[in-house]
Order: C-alpha cells, then sequence, then structure tokens
C-alpha cells in the first residue's frame, strides 16, 4: 500500500537525502514500516540542519520538499497565499499516486490538504492526526480552530486521531496515544528506575525549545519558589532557542542557584538525564500530548505539568504525575514540596509513570495503526519487525538557523 503525508515537519538538505526534525521523523519511519511506500510532503529549509534532525531509518521513504511560507508579521502569513498554489498542485500530484493519506495538523499546508480531500475521491483512505489541543482554551491561530471544525465535520471523509477523550467527540474522531518509545528504551527506563528515591537536592529538569510557549519562565519562576522556600534543588535546561540569553541574564539577576542550561543532548545521551531526575517541568501553554513527559516517565521522572489538552486526563488516569493551571506558579512549586515531604508519595507516582510509558512505544503505536485501518476499512496492514533504532546525524551544532523558525508548540 501506497502512503501519503502531508506535514509542515521542517527538513533540511543533507547532501545526498532530506533530513527532518528528529521526534517526527522517528515516528514517521516506524508508520512507514506498515506500508510499501511512502511519500512525505514537507516544507524544506535551505539553512544547516538543527542538532535535533534526523534520517529516516526506513527506506521506503520519499520526501517531497515544498518551499516554506508563514510566520509572526502579517507579511509572513501573506506568503502563506503565495505558496498555495504549489503546495496544491504537490498534493494533488501525490494524491493520485496513493492509497491513503495521513494529514498531521494543525498546519497551513495541512489545512489545505483537509480542503482538498473534501473536494477528490481519492484516495479512499484517509487519516488525520490532529497534534494539537483538541479543547483549546486559550489564544491560537484561526486556522486551527477552522481545521478542528472541517475535521469534527468529517469533510475530509476520513478518521481523525486525537489526544484524549472528549465530551461529544464523534465516532470518526479517535483517542490515540503519542508514540516516542522503543521497547528497548521501555526496558532500559524501568530498569534504570528501579530503587530510584526522592533524595535531597531535588532533580528537576525541562526538556525542549527555550521559549515562552513551552514555559520556561515559569519554569524558572517555579524553581526561584522553590528556593524562597527552602527547599534545596538542581535544575538542569536541555534544549535551546533565540531566548536562551534573556533566560540565563534571568538567573543571573534573581541568583536563581543550582541552574544549568545544557543546550541540545542528542538522544542517545538523555536517558541519563531523565534517570538522574525527579521531576520533568512543562507548563506549556498549548499542547496535545507532550512526547517528553512520556519519555520521561518510563524513567520514573514524575511531571509537574500544565493542565491543558490531554495532560490533566493522562496523568489523573495513569496517577503518575501533577497538572495545574498554567500560570499557577506557586501550586507547581507547592506540588514539589508535597512530595518532598511525603516522598512515599512520588515513589507511587513514579512506578505509575514506568508503567504508563508502555501505551507510548512504537510497537503499540503500529497496532493501533493497524487496527485503526482494519476496523475502519477493513484493511490489513503487516506489523513487522522493529526497523533499526534511530541515531542522531551528524550535523554541525547549529541549534536553531535564524531563518527556521521555531514552534512554540511542537506539531509537526
Amino acid at each position: 500500500m501506497r502512503l501519503l503525508i502531508v506535514s509542515l515537519t521542517p527538513h533540511f538538505d543533507s547532501g545526498d537525502h532530506a533530513i527532518g526534525w528528529g521526534p517526527t521523523v522517528r515516528e514517521l519511519s516506524y508508520l512507514a514500516a506498515l506500508f510499501d511506500s511512502v511519500t512525505h510532503i514537507a516544507v524544506g529549509y535551505p539553512a544547516p540542519a538543527p542538532a535535533s534532525a534526523l534520517p529516516y531509518a526506513a527506506d521506503n521513504v520519499r520526501v517531497r520538499l515544498v518551499e516554506p511560507a508563514g510566520g509572526e508579521t502579517l507579511g509572513d502569513k501573506a506568503r502563506i497565499l503565495t505558496a498555495y498554489p504549489a503546495y496544491a498542485r504537490a498534493i494533488r500530484e501525490e494524491m493520485g499516486r496513493a492509497d491513503a493519506v495521513h494529514v498531521r495538523c494543525p498546519a497551513n499546508i495541512s489545512l489545505l490538504a483537509l480542503w482538498l480531500l473534501g473536494r477528490h475521491a481519492l484516495p479512499p483512505y484517509r487519516w488525520v492526526k490532529y497534534a494539537g489541543n483538541w479543547r483549546p482554551d486559550g489564544n491560537e491561530p484561526w486556522s486551527y480552530g477552522l481545521q478542528r471544525r472541517w475535521l469534527t465535520e468529517n469533510r475530509h471523509r476520513g478518521v481523525v486521531t486525537v489526544n484524549g477523550r472528549w465530551p461529544n467527540q464523534p465516532g470518526h474522531v479517535v483517542s490515540f496515544y503519542n508514540p516516542c518509545l522503543t521497547d528497548e528504551e521501555v526496558a532500559q527506563g524501568s530498569a534504570l528506575a528501579v530503587g530510584k528515591a526522592l533524595e535531597s537536592p531535588v532533580e528537576l529538569l525541562f526538556a525542549g525549545e527555550l521559549n515562552e510557549g513551552k514555559g520556561v519562565g515559569r519554569v524558572l519562576r517555579v524553581a526561584l519558589a522553590l528556593q524562597d522556600r527552602g527547599v534545596p534543588f538542581r535544575l538542569r535546561l536541555l534544549g535551546d532557542g533565540p531566548d536562551r540569553p534573556r533566560y540565563e541574564a534571568w538567573v543571573r539577576e534573581h541568583k536563581l542557584a543550582g541552574t544549568s542550561f545544557l543546550g541540545w543532548v542528542a538522544r542517545t545521551q538523555i536517558a541519563e538525564h531523565y534517570a538522574a531526575s525527579h521531576f520533568i517541568l512543562l507548563p506549556s501553554r498549548s499542547e496535545g500530548w507532550p512526547k517528553v513527559l512520556s519519555e520521561a516517565m518510563a524513567y520514573g521522572v514524575v511531571p509537574v505539568a500544565a493542565a491543558v489538552s490531554s495532560i490533566p486526563q493522562i496523568l489523573s488516569e495513569t496517577r503518575a504525575g501533577v497538572a495545574l493551571p498554567v500560570d499557577d506558579i506557586d501550586g507547581m512549586a507547592g506540588a514539589i514540596a508535597g512530595f518532598v515531604a511525603e516522598p512515599e508519595r512520588w515513589e507511587t507516582a513514579s512506578r505509575a509513570g514506568v508503567v504508563a510509558a508502555r501505551r507510548f512505544t512504537y510497537s503499540t503505536y503500529q497496532s493501533a495503526v493497524a487496527g485503526l485501518f482494519s476496523g475502519t476499512w477493513g484493511v490489513r496492514l503487516a506489523i513487522p519487525q522493529t526497523p533499526k533504532s534511530l541515531e542522531p546525524v551528524s550535523v554541525p551544532a547549529q541549534p536553531n538557523p535564524t531563518n527556521v523558525p521555531y514552534s512554540s508548540n511542537g506539531y509537526h
């Protein structure tokens, strides 16, 4: 079966092949193993690849790059319209060659793909992944709401997978778990979490792009609140971004002890940071289900996160962490202090996270996708042997080229 994927995932030229945003490329490599061939229409940037970029592990993936468009200014947004004819031409051509299409929303190119699907009969099998917040409670681009409305009304004539379960969820909208772990990583995390205890100093971790969308400023204020409470801690921030110097200046200004900015860390090295951490902080304003929480939970790290999208549902269901209002700095600091006062509660949550992480494996994802195609269309997809593990590609250490916009939400 031939699969077409349409997404906004950033890709970069690396000589004889394209490499892309690591977390999405990993997921799509495992997805590609279910199909005979895959064509991925994605956005290509001429800049050097960031350290987070990966090649595809599957050898049946062809990437068709289109020009980037969009951004923060009115001029940037206007250029989306000028890019749409080329986007539409690529999507129509590849739709005619495909048996199935997988559109990843929300994104400006995905909005166009949904519109085209509503006007064409082929391909017959249509699956949209809405990676964002299915029930937003804050500001968002108008196009996100339009995409959700079209998906709710099933204008694309297919199925939608979303994070979490929602009131009045239509039958064609299916709850899915966001994959990010190999079976080997789950086994490794479980082994490293054995005997893990909440000791002083408390080890805090943030992993992601350093911007306000991900809540880095709030992470630092939570740490300051802990410092004011007299709770000894160490805070490690993994990741990078244009705002990093501002955050580092804030730490110096407020004399926030024990705080380290470590930059981008290769996936092969991040396990040691998860293994050494007690809590992962993620007070984002918008998420779907963040993969970083699943990864951390696999190693017994307890999430303290913002109560947005499916985060409070999954953390409550699994009893693996705490979700609080996004601006409740004192509440987050108080939650950590409460665990410190009752370490047995932390140990219970830590163990629960290790167990819950199994639902976020690529093997579970492959089975779920096969079940989706079988249950919806009666199409059998053979689940293969697990493809080889992915290693970060060797690229120049350039965390964010200046002409590649950072995503504040990671919906790729």
